[in-house]
């Protein structure tokens, strides 16, 4: 199995160097690949900040990635609740996926964040 690093996702989600993209493309699409989370909140970072990509964006691009089948994701259903938070609150991608451990492993989160101790506390979410 390979794992890729962001500029290989990045190439792959955004088509914008040739060379790259269709190399990214062919491994992508035609082996078993893993990702980790740190890489995805990497990819997640570049395409709001540098790319300027929507939430809504970002979330559709990461999430569409992640579901395809040659895709594996070391914590895939913390990711994807992540992204479903991201693109619904300004909390950044890490409060999101420190979010997400906890909804889905149940981790208890230490902080002094005051907005990520609101949405922790919420019980409809």
């Amino acid at each position: 199995m390979k794992l890729l690093d962001a500029n290989m996702i990045l190439r792959f989600l955004l088509n914008d160097n040739p060379e790259m993209s269709i190399k990214a493309k062919e491994i992508i699409e035609n082996e078993i690949v893993s990702v980790t989370t740190e890489v995805i909140a990497e990819v997640v970072y570049v395409l709001n900040s540098f790319y300027k990509f929507e939430r809504i964006e970002v979330a559709e691009a990461v999430t569409g990635f992640l579901n395809m089948q040659t895709v594996r994701a070391d914590s895939y259903s913390v990711i994807v609740v992540a992204m479903i938070k991201y693109r619904e609150v300004s909390l950044d991608f890490v409060d999101c996926l420190l979010f997400a451990y906890n909804r889905v492993k149940g981790y208890e989160i230490c902080t002094f964040d005051k907005k990520l101790i609101k949405h922790l506390s919420r019980t409809d979410v």
